[in-house]
Formats: C-alpha cells, structure tokens, sequence
C-alpha cells in the first residue's frame, strides 16, 4: 500500500497511468492476456527491453515483465487477432487487444459487431465476453484521414458493446480496470493529443481503483451553461470555461467518459440547473453521440431550454492532412466560447 504522502503528490501522464493499470491488472489476474500489434515491438532482444510498447508505449516493459505468454505481438492482421481475442475471451481469458487506431475498424467489423457483440445474448447469457478492445482516436498530429478519426458513435450504435472514453490520465487508468474486470466487451477510445501529454501530468493514486462504467463526471460546476466535453474535448471545454468565467460566466463542465451506457441523469440534471447546453464532439456530425445528447435534452428538457441544445463538432468531411486544415477540422477552445456566448444572449 503506498503511504498518504506517496498518494498526495503522486502525478503520472495518461501514458503512464494506463500503463500502471495494465500492469496491476495482469499481476492481479493470470486470466488478462494483451494482444495486437507491437505490443511487445522487439521483446527480449538486445536493446528494445524497454524501447517499444507501441506507437503510444502503452505496454511498454510489460512484455520483458509477463513474457510471451501473455504479452503477444501478432501479424497487421485486425480480422485475425480481433478474432482471436474474442475466442480467448469466450473461453475464460480477459484479452486486452490493441486496435491501433479506430479507423481500422473496416478489417475487423465482423469480429466486433457480429461476435463480440451478440455472442452473450445469441447464447441466452450462457457465454460471457469480457474482451477489452483498447484504440487511439483524434486528429492533431498530422495523421491523415486513416488514421485520425474518433468513431465512437459506430461503437455505440450497437447494443452488446460498452464504450468509454477517458479524458484524463486518473479516469483513464480507473476505466482501464473497470473495462478489463467487465464481464462484456468494453471499447477504450484513448486520444492521441493526450497520450502525447496535452493536459500534463496528474495525481493518479498507485493502489488499484475503479472509474465506474457509465457515469458522468462532473468536472466543474456552474449554472449559466452546461458544456459536455467528450474525451479530449473535456480538456477543450474546462480551457473555454476558464475564458468564459473571465467574463463573468458560470460554466458547469460535464466529462461523460461513457458513451455507452450513456450517464443520461447527470446531463440533464445539468441542464435543468443551467437552462442551456453546447456539446462538443470530435466525432463527425451525422449520428453523432452529440446529436445523441442534443436529442435526449430536446425531447426531455424542452421545456426548460432557454435557446437550443448547440453542438460543436468536426465538420462532415475526411481528417486533412493539411496542418492548417486539420487545426481548422478540430472543435477549438475558440469556438466553444463562441457557441456558449450565442446561447447566453
């Protein structure tokens, strides 16, 4: 157990806290196995010990830590190794596997929506499927159109998946436990921009912990505007929040980590507090989670709203390559303050 003081001044980056969870996951259970592609990235051999993990690092040293066993590099092959991870976990394993990016979902959408999904209602509950599907989302790094997208509103569409998507490294490290100890599939949608270190380090307790699935954190509470922030756009909201209560704002910032299950109560109780709402959605816009949200507040808040739900999101077109595109592409702190100004009027 580490002492009090070791908890209070502990602070860790995203990176390095879903690494720690990793670790604690598979040293408390032999049954969570992690899959994919470089996730050992040279293993044993002279000098890459400790080198790789992954574009990310995020297993970096565990494989020279529980061998290759259990830490299993496999061919770029998305339909194979999905498709094994989901048999692993049918049959009793917890495997963590590493869809590198979420754009990828095109070569292994039968193994996720077909099999991992279904196979526990299919099967009358007789099978559980406690796979944990790990992916990196978001543009900001000069990734292109391929490798750059959120998609979590495909994840979410279907019934079987659970979907998460932290937002800083203390909620990425608890919902990395809870998703492993689910017993149904569950989908971590990680950003790129925080695994590169944008929002720093923070107080990340080493004792094991769990972020409950499904539940909206609020990160600030206000009362003139609910801003929903969604991953990497929890971190834009609280920049625009700060800007807004320099002129004069109350700003109430909702984290909603769960996509689905979706933490419907706590918005709304949010927007019956503030009267008006602007989410902010990296995902494209048609079926998005944020025309989700702005759905369930029109059809259950609507008496209440003193202007409409406001979504600022992506624009309906491919991640440019482009720098000068792909800042214009990303929903800015800018136009947060902007939206929040228009529904305050």
């Amino acid at each position: 157990m580490a002492t009090q003081t070791e908890q209070q001044v502990r602070k860790l980056t995203y990176v390095q806290a879903f690494n720690e969870v990793l670790a604690q996951e598979m040293e408390r259970d032999e049954n969570v196995i992690v899959i994919g592609e470089d996730v050992a990235g040279g293993g044993g051999k002279e000098g890459f010990e400790e080198a790789w993990g992954g574009p990310f690092k995020l297993t970096q040293g565990l494989y020279k830590k529980f061998g290759p066993t259990r830490i299993l590099d496999t061919p770029i092959a998305e339909n194979g190794f999905i498709g094994a991870a989901v048999g692993a976990a049918a049959t009793g394993l917890r495997p963590v596997a590493d869809l590198m990016f979420v754009g990828f979902i095109g070569v292994c959408g039968d193994q996720i929506f077909n099999n991992a999904a279904k196979m526990h209602y299919m099967f009358g509950g007789k099978v559980k499927l406690p796979l944990t599907i790990i992916t990196a989302t978001g543009a900001g790094v000069g990734s292109a159109a391929q490798h750059s997208e959120s998609l979590y509103s495909m994840f979410a569409h279907m019934p079987g998946l659970k979907c998460v998507v932290p937002s800083n490294p203390y909620n990425a490290k608890g919902l990395m436990a809870a998703a492993i100890r689910d017993d149904d599939p569950v989908i971590v949608f990680n950003h790129k921009l925080l695994m590169g270190g944008i929002g720093g380090g923070q107080h990340v307790p080493k004792d094991p912990y769990i972020v409950p699935i499904g539940k909206a954190n609020v990160s600030r509470e206000g009362t003139d505007v609910t801003l929903v922030g969604i991953g990497y756009t929890t971190y834009q909201c609280l920049q625009a929040a700060d800007e807004l209560e320099q002129q004069g704002y109350s700003v109430e910032v909702i984290d909603l980590l769960s996509v689905s299950p979706m933490d419907d109560e706590a918005i709304l109780n949010s927007v019956k507090k503030t009267r008006k709402i602007v989410i902010v959605d990296e995902d494209y816009p048609r079926c998005s989670v944020a025309s989700d949200i702005s759905a369930l507040v029109a059809e259950q808040a609507f008496d209440i709203l003193d202007a409409p739900p406001k979504r600022v999101m992506a624009p309906h077109t491919s991640v440019p390559y482009s720098p000068v595109l792909e800042d214009l592409f990303i929903p800015s702190k800018e136009r947060i303050v902007e939206a929040a100004l228009e529904v305050m009027e």
